[in-house]
């Protein structure tokens, strides 16, 4: 005769995530706490080994133009960002302004830390956490250099002849990039490019094609940034000097130029130092040696504010986001709307503000 064993009744299910999966949670928010901590190290190093030049500098600079250098530098920032989204986007990815203000502005504070790869490293990790192949933030972060790239010195062309005849001269063998990369801007190219280097990594296919308008739509988004960045400059120059409209348009051109100059010194974090010395070069028309020197230092100071305004407003933002959810109530738990940005799983995101 077979014993039963009395049936015992089940518990209540064990609510939460597994044990095993707090250890890489916590190990992730330490590695972003301590990318956070160096990004701030060496701004704020950049900034304080200069600190006698550039009090000595905003000292010659009314706190109105100091205001309207960082909104416009803040404006000029988020043409970057909505370049790399344009970008994403085109892709096969089109995040929702908050989270991808968050990926881009927290990440870029990397470019502060020695090294080129920071940046696209902190894209990659926080783009994951939203569904974003690490592949496609890779691929975005990469083709928005030669959309800057290409639309500073397609704009610096332009603006500085028409602002100032001649001051464009010394800087023509810069020029003679835009149309390689013109050529390098056609879809069909940039597409063939990524499957190549796709494949010499061993990685899949991207899902998406980069399409002509999508391109167009980077490059839109670009000279509204160098147009701001500009204006941001001119704000500067107004105090030491220089005035009129021509000044402003002048002003486009020498940070978008001083700019790409930066952009092309891989090994140097955030272009420190080259774009500060190409802009002194480019205002010496305008400027004496001196007051150009407080012009460049200023721009840099202003520039390191915005960043981190834009990097704390965006996290800010997006937190807030996160605990109300989309529709300003709280997500109900486990759902949809659960996630720490408010997207699911996978590359597509149909949901949120539009592009």
């Amino acid at each position: 005769m077979t014993r039963v064993s009395p049936e015992v009744p089940a518990g209540p299910a064990p609510s939460g995530p597994p044990p095993g999966g707090a250890r890489p949670a916590r190990l992730r928010r330490l590695v972003r706490v301590a990318f956070l901590v160096a990004a701030l190290g060496f701004g704020a190093w950049a900034v304080a080994s200069q600190w006698d030049e550039v009090r000595a500098g905003f000292a010659r600079l009314s706190w109105p133009a100091l205001l309207v250098s960082l909104v416009t530098v803040v404006a000029a920032l988020g043409g970057g960002m909505m370049t790399w989204r344009a970008l994403l986007a085109d892709l096969g990815s089109p995040l929702p302004l908050r989270p991808a203000a968050k990926v881009f502005f927290v990440g870029q504070l990397g470019k502060y830390i020695p090294g080129a790869v920071w940046p696209v490293l902190a894209q990659m990790e926080m783009g994951r956490a939203l569904g974003v192949p690490r592949t496609r933030s890779a691929a975005a972060f990469f083709l928005t250099m030669p959309v800057q790239l290409g639309s500073g010195l397609l704009i610096s062309a332009v603006t500085l002849p028409a602002a100032l005849p001649g001051s464009a001269a010394p800087y023509a063998w810069a020029f003679l990039l835009v149309p390689v990369l013109a050529v390098a801007f056609e879809p069909r190219v940039v597409n063939a490019v990524i499957g190549f280097g796709l494949r010499r990594l061993g990685r899949p296919p991207l899902e998406r094609p980069l399409t002509r308008r999508g391109m167009l739509t980077a490059l839109g988004w670009a000279l509204l940034g160098w147009s701001a960045y500009g204006l941001h400059l001119a704000a500067i120059l107004y105090e030491l000097g220089p005035s009129g409209p021509a000044v402003a348009v002048f002003s486009i051109g020498v940070f978008a130029l001083s700019w790409c100059l930066g952009i092309m010194t891989f090994v140097v974090p955030a272009g420190a130092g080259v774009r500060e010395v190409a802009m002194v070069a480019v205002l010496s028309p305008v400027l004496d040696r001196g007051s150009a020197i407080t012009a460049a230092l200023c721009s840099r100071i202003v520039i390191v504010l915005g960043d981190l305004v834009c990097a704390g407003a965006a996290g800010l933002a997006a937190r807030r986001r996160a605990v109300a959810g989309p529709d300003g109530s709280a997500p109900a738990s486990g759902g949809p709307g659960s996630g720490e940005e408010g997207a699911g799983p996978g590359g597509d995101h149909s949901g949120g503000e539009a592009v």
